[in-house]
């Protein structure tokens, strides 16, 4: 298979389950918003090391917003509940809170939820005050600024993170342009992230180390450096390679935003397009890239 003269390898993206919850951040405007939601997103990356995924899926205009003010949309993604409840109240509290102006409110319709606000309340010292309206609880909490409204709790359900593809490229330079083109198309579909720096990881892993305390390291088969080292996955002409990597609420999203990733990544200079996966080992979700477009 080839689209625009790329290869699409013959193989799949292997993904794992996690837990996700929808953060919706308002503030006086835009740029409050967006300061919270990105110190929010802050060192979210990988589970591999952050102890969440997390990205801004899009912005809210007034219009569509709990408040009627800017508001920013983060989802965020944990191996499980109690994991989620931790990142949350640390997150929240922390860069919500703490920034000027916001408001932060449960996105997410789910019978299970964590508490966010009925914990983050505390800190009001016995003079935060709770509303109830339209069956939604929320805490008003006394801060220096006037006061920070947060909802009781938060609704969490299963999710999907490590969907995948990689661009294999002649140059760094071509490579890039074509990660990027990759990266904004993917973030364009509803109800997905893509957690790394402007979506985009150089430094892709495989699950195993020759060193014992080590869960991950390099992903030796696709370093250009070492092509003559190891068992490598690289054809003839690839000097760089850049992975893709998206966190979705559920399978659907995940292939859209794969689909219209790899199709912007194919330009002139990309060799092919792969995808990571552990022989089917790391997890239950596999994304073919062949059968995105076979519909």
């Amino acid at each position: 298979m080839r689209i625009n003269g790329v290869e699409i390898e013959d193989t799949f993206a292997e993904a794992f389950k996690m837990y996700a919850a929808r953060i919706i951040v308002t503030a006086f405007n835009r740029k409050w918003a967006l300061e919270a939601a990105n110190k929010l997103t802050g060192f979210a990356t990988s589970i591999i090391a952050c102890g969440c995924e997390a990205g801004i899926e899009r912005e809210i205009s007034p219009e569509d917003s709990p408040d009627g003010r800017p508001g920013v949309s983060v989802l965020l993604f944990t191996m499980g509940k109690k994991g989620m409840e931790e990142q949350l109240l640390n997150r929240v509290g922390q860069t919500v809170m703490t920034c000027p102006t916001t408001a932060c409110f449960n996105g997410l319709s789910s019978p299970e939820k964590v508490k966010v606000g009925g914990k983050l309340r505390y800190f009001g010292d016995g003079f935060q005050i709770s509303k109830l309206l339209e069956g939604r609880r929320f805490w008003r909490i006394p801060v220096m600024e006037g006061e920070f409204l947060v909802e009781d709790s938060f609704g969490i359900q299963p999710a999907i993170g490590g969907g995948n593809f990689l661009i294999l490229g002649e140059t760094p330079q071509i490579t890039l342009e074509a990660a990027e083109r990759a990266a904004k198309a993917s973030s364009e579909v509803p109800g997905v992230v893509l957690p790394f720096p402007g979506g985009i990881v150089r430094s892709g892993s495989k699950a195993s180390s020759i060193y014992k305390f080590l869960r991950a390291s390099t992903n030796t088969a696709f370093c250009p450096t070492i092509r003559g080292q190891v068992k490598s996955e690289l054809p003839e002409g690839v000097n760089c390679v850049l992975e893709i990597v998206i966190d979705g609420l559920d399978e659907e999203s995940i292939r859209q935003s794969m689909k219209k990733g790899v199709e912007a990544a194919c330009i002139d200079g990309i060799k092919r397009i792969s995808a990571g996966n552990y022989g089917g080992k790391l997890g239950p979700f596999h994304f073919h890239l062949h059968e995105l477009f076979k519909s």
